[in-house]
């Protein structure tokens, strides 16, 4: 990468995320996202060449994970201290929140000194990305009324809707792997259901893959069985999106269909829709046997679906027989992490490494996200690290 190229070329881009936060790509303009693309490489190259990054010399970054999480638990926490922050983890059940504090309240004393909040909450349809917009809304209200010296940027690291760090560390994967923006015009995309034994993974990452990939020209194949559906309102996003770009989307009921001459496999499993809002319904209510029921009957018509397994059969007939083949990871891997799943050992030991270099783009996208956010003129401030001249390992 051509640092003072890219530097320049993020100077002259006029992309304006200062002061705002990062919750859903579909809300950014085209110039928004490259500024986050741009300033993300830079940082991984920056970060290869030994330059110090600590942009913020005090400065907390709090850590608000609603829902388990490994690859981007350790990104968020990477990334904010690549750029000087220190984390603090936000453990609702050893705070006031337990005692019935306010969203509106806990927000403003969390954030007195906080410069980044990030948020998982991903499990309940309705409700994830709801509360992020209501925690963005009290921070609004703390610095308006001087309560706050710095308004907090919030990133979402998944909620119902979207996953944009992982969205986003897979462009920036697949983007290098076929050498720039402009050569993923006309590449099809398979974004597939795959069989796993368990129940009730998010439907954010299929749909973050549709709504981002459908804005760079690339041709995206929706395949999953039948009931198998994501929100509709992001389904529009995807089409609209591709319509604009130039690219096509389609839905189909066959994985077959969707591997067929694709350059790019995404096999993963989710939930149903309707499922997950009758599984936040029985939540609300509290009904454990209503969702043990539930569980069984998901388990069950998930099992009816077997067959939905990419193996070396389902990768032949991908382009040239060679697809991309991506993955958020954990992947449920036949023989090794279950009995039957998601893909076959084979073929996922022949992309391991390709997959972990695609979550390895997750914590400089995430970085990335909190310097647009925080920082005026973000270019400045990376071109002032770079030719400082100082390492960050003597």
């Amino acid at each position: 990468m051509d640092i003072a190229r890219s530097l320049a070329e993020l100077e002259k881009l006029g992309a304006d995320l200062y002061g705002k936060d990062f919750l859903l790509t579909w809300e950014k303009s085209d110039a928004e996202l490259k500024e986050v693309f741009l300033i993300a490489e830079l940082l991984k190259e920056m970060h290869a060449k030994n330059v110090p990054l600590d942009m913020f010399k005090t400065g907390l970054a709090v850590s608000n994970f609603r829902d388990n999480s490994t690859r981007t638990r350790f990104s968020f926490a990477s990334a904010c201290n690549l750029l000087g922050l220190a984390v603090q983890d936000l453990d609702e059940g050893k705070s006031q929140i337990a005692h019935g504090e306010t969203v509106r309240e806990t927000a403003n004393m969390i954030s007195f000194l906080t410069e980044a909040i990030g948020i998982r909450d991903d499990m309940f349809i309705g409700k994830g990305h709801t509360y992020m917009q209501e925690v963005a809304a009290a921070l609004d209200d703390g610095f308006k009324n001087g309560v706050l010296n710095q308004r907090p940027a919030v990133v979402n690291l998944q909620c119902d809707l979207d996953h944009p760090t992982q969205s986003m560390s897979d462009m920036l994967f697949i983007k290098n792997h076929f050498g720039g923006f402009e050569n993923l015009k006309g590449k099809k995309i398979a974004m597939t259901w795959a069989y796993s034994p368990s129940y009730g993974k998010p439907l954010s990452v299929p749909q973050g893959v549709i709504c981002l990939m459908t804005r760079y020209g690339m041709n995206v194949e929706l395949a999953h069985p039948e009931g198998y559906d994501l929100l509709p309102e992001t389904i529009e996003v995807a089409k609209k999106n591709a319509a604009a770009s130039g690219g096509s989307f389609k839905v189909s009921n066959s994985m077959a269909s969707a591997f067929k001459d694709a350059d790019i496999v995404y096999p993963k499993s989710w939930a149903p829709y309707k499922v997950m809002e009758r599984r936040t319904a029985l939540l609300e209510k509290n009904d454990h046997p209503g969702l043990k029921e539930l569980e069984k009957e998901c388990l069950a018509q998930n099992a009816k679906h077997t067959d939905w397994e990419c193996n070396a059969a389902m990768m032949k007939p991908t382009k040239g027989g060679e697809g991309l083949y991506l993955h958020c990871l954990p992947a449920d891997i036949t023989d090794v992490s279950c009995k039957q799943g998601e893909v076959a050992a084979d073929v996922f030991e022949k992309y391991r490494i390709g997959t972990y270099k695609e979550a390895g783009y997750k914590p400089f996208v995430i970085a990335a996200m909190i310097t647009a956010c925080t920082k005026k003129n973000p270019a400045k401030v990376l071109e002032a690290m770079y030719k400082a001249g100082q390492k960050r390992v003597l």
